[in-house]
């Protein structure tokens, strides 16, 4: 499977720590044995967050492991997504895997297929755990055919920012930001004077799913193949090229510059004041508004849509990962995991990872923790992450696409992206191209599958 670095990802770095709970551990008939001095019940955690989310985990980590003294969890980092999931291919089967991986969510349909994880579902049925307390939305992405298979843990949906001070010097109202792709289009155009541009949009696949499925068109057929394995894309349809005209137009016209497929380098140039909008990660927000202080307010909205006819249709995916348990590991081991998930999903948790990280809780009762509240009023733009999260209604649109080779889906739409904005080809041809390679690939893997 060729493989690409997505931005939710670790860099570099490392991380070690231990815990569980002691409902998990008499779960497994461990009790008894740590109580009289045996040892506790080791789970070993594969991730895949490097600096300072790297630290965070360490922290839940350890705050898990002095809570009892039952399990033990090692947290290990891997590298980046794909760099972790290609380990994990190599360690299947041959018994030196961990006992739980944190993947990426475009890595879900090759997690599903590899037959070597334990669906979430499993121990949720079990104990009867209530899943209402987490985030629908959220939940959504990781059911599939009413069954959760993971339990998701960073989570977050791509936001407008925009230079509040660069609106209000151009007439613009910094308390409306543009709503629409043609409210987009006229803002670049007020904004771009005094060496400033009026945007830069990263060349990334995730940007061009998200501003799909806010139109509430399907990237795959059979319902983003959630009503059956998909075989076709629809990269080529309407909506995507609408989308891919809009934003060469804008291009061609000088009022939204180019600047590669580094998300960080449009978050440079926009705390640099070389550009007044951008699109990135609710889990850049902190980041975003922290490289911008003393030099201008940073404002936040919605992802655009098409139209205002459209203001009703879709809305955003969730990006990230979640956490998966594979199959291949004791009982006992499997079970102080799920202990040790469930301590992840905790409202205090969860309130200690969202403020820490930016990324959504997914416990809806975090939101009630004073720590989210006081962070909240720091950072009042995440506000918009919140709204935009809780008003997107689950449909196979927002669900999100799933297919097994989604990494490299999402390297032929960035080629595809790129030829557009250069002039290589035009939008639909360029668009037509990526969709047929894309089909090609998802049937090659089909035929490898089970049915």
């Amino acid at each position: 499977m060729m493989v690409i670095l997505t931005a939710c990802g670790g860099g570099a770095g490392s991380s070690t720590a231990g815990g569980a709970t002691a409902e998990a551990a008499a779960a497994t008939g461990e009790s008894a044995k740590t109580t009289d001095g045996a040892a506790p019940v080791k789970v070993v955690w594969w991730h895949a967050m490097s600096g300072e989310l790297g630290g965070v985990v360490d922290e839940l980590v350890k705050r898990f492991n002095e809570s009892q003294d039952d399990v033990e969890v090692e947290a290990v980092f891997q590298g980046t997504y794909d760099e972790s999931l290609n380990k994990l291919k190599t360690a299947m089967g041959s018994g030196t895997g961990p006992t739980m991986i944190q993947t990426y969510e475009i890595g879900s349909r090759f997690m599903i297929d590899s037959g070597a994880i334990t669906p979430m579902q499993q121990f949720i049925d079990g104990e009867s755990y209530d899943v209402s307390k987490l985030e629908p939305n959220i939940l959504g992405y990781y059911t599939f055919d009413d069954r959760l298979y993971s339990m998701p843990f960073n989570t977050s949906n791509p936001i407008l920012y925009y230079n509040k001070d660069a609106f209000k010097a151009a007439g613009l109202d910094p308390e409306n930001p543009p709503k629409t792709y043609e409210e987009v289009e006229k803002a670049a155009k007020t904004l771009t004077k005094d060496g400033m541009t009026g945007g830069s949009f990263a060349i990334y696949g995730w940007f061009m799913e998200q501003l799909l499925a806010n139109q509430g068109a399907e990237l795959l057929n059979n319902s983003n193949g959630r009503a059956g394995m998909a075989d076709q894309a629809q990269l080529g349809a309407p909506a995507a090229v609408r989308t891919l005209e809009w934003w060469k137009k804008m291009v061609d016209a000088g009022t939204m510059l180019n600047l590669g497929r580094k998300t960080d380098d449009t978050k440079k140039a926009f705390a640099a004041g070389q550009i007044a909008m951008t699109l990135d990660s609710t889990a850049s927000l902190r980041g975003i508004v922290q490289a911008a202080e003393g030099k201008f307010e940073v404002g936040t909205a919605p992802l655009p849509k098409p139209t205002a006819a459209d203001a009703d249709k879709g809305g955003v995916v969730v990006g990230g990962a979640s956490l998966w348990i594979m199959n291949d590991r004791p009982e006992a081991e499997q079970q102080a995991a799920w202990s040790f998930i469930k301590f992840l999903a905790e409202p205090a948790t969860q309130a200690y990872w969202h403020v820490n990280t930016g990324y959504f809780p997914i416990t809806k009762q975090a939101y009630d923790e004073d720590l989210v509240k006081e962070n909240l009023k720091k950072y009042p733009q995440f506000q918009t992450a919140v709204d935009q999260l809780h008003g997107t209604e689950p449909t196979p649109a927002t669900q999100g696409a799933v297919m097994g080779v989604f990494p490299e889906a999402r390297q032929l739409t960035e080629t595809a992206i790129e030829e557009a904005l250069t002039g290589a080809a035009t939008p639909q041809d360029a668009l037509d191209r990526a969709s047929a390679e894309i089909t090609q690939k998802i049937q090659e893997y089909n035929s490898t599958v089970a049915q």
